[in-house]
């Protein structure tokens, strides 16, 4: 193997093994190696009975969350769809992987024009705002279900997978 092979070769493992970690994946997962394992052999279960939507496949046959239409009821009908393989374990009460956070920078209400398209469709009631300028997202309330992504103006709304 020459040296530009090898270089290649490394660089490309750490490209997928970035990949992985930065999807966003539904709720209720077991755990990643479940996804490679399992979902291979499975249709896309949880993807067709998503009431929302927002779960997508992808070329690997896995299943990822997609917000830019909607947000995560947590109704469970991805997970009881998945019993079979077990990947999505309904008694796992796992929320969805991800931290969601305000780009100040981009955020209407920051920059002194009112705005409230984050607050409202916030079904955990996890975006509170400090004065009548400033929203912050509550943490310990928050459960990362993505409503406020889609229906940010500015797309100020911002997500990180966490793992």
């Amino acid at each position: 193997m020459e040296r530009r092979e090898l270089f290649s070769s490394l660089t490309s493992s750490f490209q997928k093994k970035e990949q992985v970690e930065s999807i966003l994946r539904p709720p209720y997962y077991v755990n990643e190696s479940a996804f490679h394992k399992e979902c291979i052999n499975c249709d896309g279960k949880c993807s067709n009975f998503c009431e929302e939507h927002i779960i997508k496949i992808g070329e690997d046959k896995t299943p990822y969350l997609d917000f830019s239409n909607s947000g995560c009821t947590y109704c469970d009908e991805c997970a009881l769809a998945c019993n079979e393989y077990n990947v999505l374990n309904i008694e796992d009460k796992k929320q969805i992987n991800a931290n969601i956070s305000i780009d100040i920078s981009k955020c209407l209400s920051w920059n002194q024009t009112m705005c409230f398209s984050c607050k409202d469709p916030c079904l955990d009631d996890a975006i509170e705002f400090i004065g009548m300028f400033r929203p912050e997202i509550i943490s310990d309330k928050c459960t990362s279900c993505g409503f406020c992504i889609k229906t940010c103006p500015t797309n100020a709304i911002e997500i990180k997978v966490i793992r």
